[in-house]
């Protein structure tokens, strides 16, 4: 459950702080294209539209930073609106003002993003009504669908994730059914409207037998959404496998078919220095566990003389292995390029933290709501946050592509 704070100091003051901070599954793809790859252009929006599913990443800003940094060349925006609790009818987003119906308010939410691409995610709150839930949920599913077709927007259909739990008295298996018929019924109106479907209930219920990604049974936790990002990685025709910088050591010297060698400076220790630079930044690994999936690029330097050697970059250390395990390849897990990810992330989730008191503020009745005669005057300030939404968003986008890094090679003595 997210913690809620009061709302933020006036604009002045976070543009300072702001300032001063940031300077400078194996899932499937259902839809009729199912070979060609999930593209976004310039000028995008995409909206994140669901229950806890999506409004639980506010924590961690996984999927966001995901699809940020694969079209970092593009200007890509994004809202997450996701409910906890919510379905295809809207009802958890009820108020005390009749108008708006919760249905109103939904929709009246939807438009309001101006989606261009919308990742849709429902079916776990409808699944408790069993059997007898399913064409009410498929029709519900459905207007939404024509809703946002009327916006001239793409919609991508995700399953709904399994319940997980070691209590046998929890009768896991007969909800897991139901989430299940909900996924199929979804994967349904998929493939009648044509949408791209993506199944994330498989790989996160295989993934949680073997990995620790989901708490309380029901939700996931940060393992869990940095590897749910992974997952749509790859279910949207996204390249995954990162890349090995060979590099091989002889009397010449050093060379490398793939990374720029650089000539050793005057007074230089370095066995070898090379410039590298990534595709794509890379996720940053979360601080709770060390699996890090396959996100981690790979070093191998053939031809050293036995002993251990330390990678570094930017004077900082990278890693250390004996010349046996740089033969063999090391793994990179961190430095530079994770440090600026990491940065994109600290920057998506403050952007994400203004919005979500900007559409949902703590004292909505007062300010919005049927009693906005008292504190209406407030919209004005929930309005202003824009300034700084938009600041974000223009430091995320031009910082989102990576940099060269220059890496050392030094002999440990």
């Amino acid at each position: 459950m997210r913690s809620f704070r009061v709302p933020a100091p006036p604009v002045c003051v976070f543009i300072l702080f702001l300032a001063l901070i940031y300077q400078p599954a194996t899932a499937q793809n259902k839809s009729p294209n199912s070979n060609a790859a999930f593209s976004l252009k310039d000028g995008d929006r995409v909206v994140f539209l669901g229950n806890s599913i999506f409004e639980n990443d506010f924590q961690y800003g996984y999927l966001e930073l995901a699809l940020t940094t694969r079209f970092a060349d593009k200007g890509v925006t994004f809202r997450n609106l996701g409910w906890t609790g919510d379905n295809v009818w809207g009802e958890a987003r009820s108020t005390y003002t009749n108008p708006p119906t919760p249905y109103e308010h939904l929709i009246e939410d939807i438009t309001k993003a101006a989606p261009t691409v919308v990742f849709l995610a429902y079916g776990g709150v409808e699944a408790q009504e069993g059997q007898a839930g399913v064409a009410h949920f498929k029709d519900g599913l459905n207007k939404l669908i024509d809703k946002i077709d009327a916006l001239g927007a793409k919609t991508v259909l995700l399953s709904t994730i399994p319940v997980v739990s070691t209590d046998t008295a929890q009768h896991i298996d007969v909800r897991n059914a139901d989430l299940e018929l909900y996924s199929k019924a979804i994967s349904q109106v998929a493939s009648q409207r044509t949408k791209l479907y993506i199944d994330i209930y498989n790989p996160v219920l295989n993934t949680s037998k073997k990995a620790d990604i989901i708490e309380n049974t029901v939700h996931l936790n940060e393992t869990g959404y940095y590897y749910l990002a992974t997952e749509l990685e790859k279910a949207l025709g996204l390249p995954t496998e990162r890349e090995t910088v060979t590099i091989t050591m002889d009397k010449q010297g050093a060379n490398s078919s793939n990374v720029k060698i650089l000539s050793p400076e005057k007074e230089d220790n370095a066995i070898v220095r090379f410039v590298s630079a990534d595709k794509f930044l890379p996720l940053p690994a979360p601080h709770a566990t060390s699996w890090v999936g396959n996100n981690s690029n790979v070093v191998r330097i053939v031809g050293l003389k036995k002993g251990y050697y330390t990678l570094m970059a930017m004077n900082n250390q990278v890693v250390t292995a004996s010349a046996k395990e740089w033969e063999k390849g090391v793994e990179i897990k961190q430095g530079p390029q994770f440090a600026q990810s990491e940065e994109i992330r600290q920057m998506i989730l403050k952007k994400n933290e203004l919005h979500f008191f900007q559409y949902r503020p703590l004292n909505q009745t007062y300010i919005v709501g049927f009693r906005r005669y008292e504190q209406g005057r407030h919209v004005k300030g929930l309005e202003e946050q824009n300034i700084l939404i938009k600041w974000l968003e223009g430091q995320i986008i031009l910082n989102s592509e990576p940099k060269e890094v220059v890496y050392e090679l030094r002999k440990l003595e």
